[in-house]
């Protein structure tokens, strides 16, 4: 606000201490004040798109679940190929639901390790996705659905988070890029859903297996002619992947088996948002 209060003073009335604004000026000061309050709002706003999500509070922290439940649902009804079998997960929806009703009763605790909190995380996400998808089933897109990431529908504790919380509020603040390569939007060009639940113990193995899936899958990622032909989930997530203006490809790099050069000119696919269901 000081620069509106410079522009009402005159040299002369500076430090007088006689200033009476007119009627024009108070509409001057009413106009300024307004978009300046706006500009405030919209750079609140803009400033974190990802900021922390509050859990809810238990007395008595419970171990890590196991997630044997959802390992066994999505060895049985997710193909190598990521396809997934939607009207066969509908026919396990109670094991589904018993899954996500586990998860709920066990908030993840700060005395969890790193791993058993990402595994958490990841698995929630997906099952919780799954179960939207079964939710509004047949559909085309998941973008059929009224607030897909928006809508508070996960269940835990007492509370209520949306997907988009989950993702933003939760994953993306743990510093962990290759989240983006785990959890699935059950579209066809998001990673693929793996045919197996994270687990504490296996996790690094797990998320370094679906960085290089992904990178290397020539439908979500290709490398022809010098050129990186990439999922703009590196576009929308630069951020997460690259320190500062550190090129993409140095990021790449780490999971590709011939290094690019670091000014391999870069563009972006177009995403398809339809359906991984399994052809019948």
């Amino acid at each position: 606000m000081g620069a509106v209060v410079a522009d009402l003073k005159s040299p002369e009335e500076k430090g007088a201490g006689k200033f009476l604004p007119g009627p024009t000026t108070f509409l001057q000061t009413a106009f300024n004040m307004k978009w300046t309050f706006l500009l405030l709002v919209l750079m609140l706003q803009t400033s974190d798109l990802k900021s922390q999500v509050q859990l809810p509070e238990s007395d008595q922290p419970p171990d890590p679940p196991t997630h044997l439940i959802w390992d066994r649902l999505l060895r049985k009804h997710v193909s190598p190929d990521g396809s997934v079998d939607y009207r066969g997960f509908a026919s396990d929806r109670e094991s589904l639901t018993s899954y996500l009703e586990t998860l709920s009763g066990q908030i993840p605790s700060v005395q969890w390790s790193r791993e058993a909190r990402l595994a958490y995380f990841i698995n929630l996400y997906n099952a919780a996705t799954v179960l939207l998808i079964l939710d509004h089933y047949p559909l085309e897109s998941i973008r059929d659905i009224s607030r897909p990431w928006g809508k508070k529908r996960v269940q835990l504790g007492d509370q209520q988070y949306s997907l988009g919380e989950i993702e933003h509020g939760i994953l993306r603040k743990m510093d962990e890029p290759r989240i983006h390569f785990a959890i699935n939007c059950a579209s066809l060009s998001c990673p693929k859903l793996l045919p197996q639940a994270f687990m504490e113990k296996t996790l690094e193995s797990q998320l370094d297996m679906a960085a290089r899936g992904f990178i290397a899958d020539p439908m979500r990622n290709n490398f022809r002619e010098g050129e990186a032909r990439l999922s703009k989930i590196f576009k929308w997530y630069r951020q997460d992947f690259t320190a500062g203006d550190a090129p993409l490809i140095e990021y790449i790099n780490r999971y590709l088996p011939e290094p690019l050069p670091s000014n391999t000119p870069v563009s972006y696919l177009p995403y398809d948002w339809s359906l991984n269901d399994k052809k019948s």
